[in-house]
C-alpha cells in the first residue's frame, strides 16, 4: 500500500501512462494491448512503484488500488485493513468496528 506522499509521486505517472498509450496508438495504429506493453516497457509508474515498494508489479492498472487512504485502519482482531475508512465491520473476520 502507498501512503499519501508515495501516491503523490505515482498518480501523475499513472495519468501520464494513459496519455502515452493514447499517443502511441495514434502514431503506431496498434491495439490497446500493444500500446500498453510498449509504454509499460519504458520508465514510468511500474518502475517507480517497484522502487518504492520493492514489489515487481506487472499490471499498472492494479496500482490504482494500492492507495492506503482508500482503506480503513487495520482490524483490531485480525489486523487486515478494513475495506473503507467508514466500515462498520471487518470483511475478513466479521469483527464489529467500535
Amino acid at each position: 500500500m502507498l501512503d499519501e506522499q508515495e501516491w503523490a509521486e505515482i498518480e501523475p505517472l499513472l495519468r501520464k501512462r494513459i496519455d502515452d498509450i493514447k499517443d502511441y496508438r495514434r502514431s503506431n495504429e496498434c491495439t490497446l494491448g500493444q500500446a500498453a506493453a510498449a509504454v509499460d516497457g519504458k520508465a514510468g509508474a511500474l518502475q517507480r512503484y517497484r522502487e518504492l515498494t520493492g514489489f515487481e508489479e506487472t499490471n499498472a492498472l492494479a496500482i490504482w488500488h494500492h492507495r492506503r487512504s482508500d482503506f480503513g485502519p487495520p482490524c483490531t482482531s485480525c489486523g487486515k485493513p478494513l475495506r473503507t475508512p467508514r466500515a462498520k465491520l471487518c470483511a475478513a473476520c466479521g469483527t464489529p468496528v467500535s
